[in-house]
């Protein structure tokens, strides 16, 4: 009944999703001139000129492209109470994410406005493009099991906290939706993930829960919990109306057959998201197509950087309008939580521009983010001279990559070092190595908590000239050819690892 009543209210909606394959310049020009009105008399609106823009390449001209570096500063200033810096008024919520060169987390502002204009829509599209592509759903009849992450205060300042995007949209959420979701908001925003685990499945395992929210890594930590307790063989006997799981944050694929062993039942559903601290870019809007719909009319301005000019002193700069299809792309992004003009370290490609469709590549940069860690190569870099001070060694080359999660829930990274001076104690050093990097990065701090999901990283020790014998078997040896010092895949090391004889 509720379902049915949910599909009537989100009828209208539907229409503008359909507008998205006629009307895409359209509506992300007015969601450009939205944006520079309501910014026009902050600091930063002032300072470019937002008044008097209207059109996309006065905005270009007007306005730098930003890293996180660039913008700290007057993000630092709003999480010290000062208003109308990038966004109008007092910015009270900022999204913890994992951290850059200089600094081991990035506070990325989140506003009322982006809360409602981006994070929530995309939480509501998801759904509506849900039930469209399902009709015999009975989503609402039950309860939506949602992972959510914790939060403290923000420096001394009243009401303003920072944390975990999840638990950002948990703490604000409407009052309603408490009612059709577990676990109870307490659980949900405890801090420690080894009593949370347990917790959520103690309240959810006994409930009618119709669909899972969260990240793959950590929601399949969760169930592994619930079958520990319910002593069930499959998922479908704890829940047998589950129906669907909204997946975003990490890549799906490598836990697609974990996911496959654990609900066998063939009425399983999965929809994919793209969802980040900085905004809600994409839906999977049809099951049979794994690229993911660009939504255009929330609180994001898009703009794309082609990637072989990404690292030239003046890349070309695209709208949306200017894309191809089968191209890399830098994506990036203009919010109404007042990042303007910012590079999010994603690349994307699109797949069709009627309507704009798209995958994921990857980041900007070499990283791991297998389970959420993200971990990028300056914290490899940082943490590898870290534990050779510590201990005297020498490492001459190196690359690292994921290794997945096996049926028991665990993971870890694996590193393969070529070293110039051995240590003395290689466990040592892989140690000192896993705590520098808790140090530098709380990302993979945060995943590495009581060895819960991610295990304690493990080192191979390379032969002396594996990786120059694997450059030249691609014939890339010399030049500027460099080993890719992290992966999302294991690709590159299980070649290597196969040639270290």
């Amino acid at each position: 009944m509720i379902t049915q009543l949910a599909r009537h209210i989100f009828r209208s909606r539907l229409k503008t999703l359909d507008r998205y394959a006629s009307e895409a310049e359209t509506l992300q020009m007015a969601t450009l001139r939205r944006l520079l009105g309501l910014a026009q008399d902050t600091e930063w609106g002032n300072q470019h000129g937002f008044a008097t823009i209207n059109q996309y390449e006065q905005f270009a001209a007007s306005s730098p492209v930003n890293t996180y570096e660039e913008l700290k500063g007057s993000i630092d200033r709003m999480r010290q109470g000062a208003r109308d810096i990038l966004w109008p008024g007092r910015v009270k919520w900022y999204a913890k994410s994992s951290g850059t060169t200089n600094d081991k987390s990035k506070f990325i502002p989140v506003s009322s406005h982006g809360l409602k204009d981006t994070h929530y829509a995309g939480g509501t599209d998801a759904v509506v493009w849900y039930l469209r592509n399902n009709p015999k759903s009975r989503l609402f009849d039950g309860r939506a099991l949602i992972l959510g992450g914790s939060h403290a205060p923000n420096y001394n300042q009243k009401d303003s906290l920072v944390g975990d995007l999840s638990a950002i949209l948990i703490e604000n959420i409407n009052p309603l939706v408490n009612l059709v979701r577990v676990p109870k908001k307490q659980t949900a925003l405890l801090s420690d993930f080894e009593i949370k685990r347990d917790r959520i499945a103690r309240e959810a395992m006994h409930k009618n829960v119709t669909n899972l929210s969260g990240v793959p890594s950590w929601m399949l930590s969760v169930l592994h919990r619930v079958m520990e307790l319910s002593g069930k063989e499959h998922l479908q006997d704890v829940w047998p109306n589950l129906e669907v799981f909204f997946h975003g944050g990490v890549a799906f694929t490598p836990y697609r057959e974990q996911y496959k062993r654990l609900i066998t039942s063939p009425d399983m559903h999965h929809m994919e998201t793209y969802n980040a601290s900085e905004g809600f870019f994409g839906l999977q809007d049809d099951p049979t197509d794994p690229s993911m719909s660009l939504m255009l009319d929330y609180g994001v301005f898009y703009e794309f950087i082609p990637m072989d000019e990404f690292d030239a002193p003046h890349p070309t700069v695209l709208p949306l309008w200017g894309v191809e299809t089968g191209k890399n792309y830098a994506m990036v992004i203009s919010t109404s939580s007042g990042l303007w003009r910012y590079m999010i370290g994603d690349t994307v490609k699109f797949t069709s521009t009627n309507p704009y469709k798209f995958i994921i590549t990857g980041r900007t940069k070499f990283f791991i983010n297998a389970f959420g860690e993200e971990l990028i190569v300056d914290n490899a870099e940082k943490g590898l001279e870290e534990a050779c001070s510590m201990t005297g060694a020498q490492v001459r080359d190196y690359t690292a990559a994921p290794v997945f999660m096996g049926n028991d829930g665990k993971c870890r990274h694996q590193w393969l070092i070529e070293f110039a001076q051995s240590p003395a104690d290689l466990q040592h050093f892989a140690r000192l190595l896993d705590e520098a990097l808790q140090r530098i990065n709380s990302d993979y701090e945060a995943k590495r908590y009581k060895d819960i999901t991610l295990q304690p990283l493990e080192i191979m020790v390379a032969r002396k000239g594996l990786f120059d014998d694997w450059l030249k078997s691609k014939g890339k040896l010399g030049g500027q050819h460099k080993i890719p010092r992290l992966s999302n895949h294991r690709k590159f090391i299980d070649e290597m690892l196969q040639m270290n004889h």
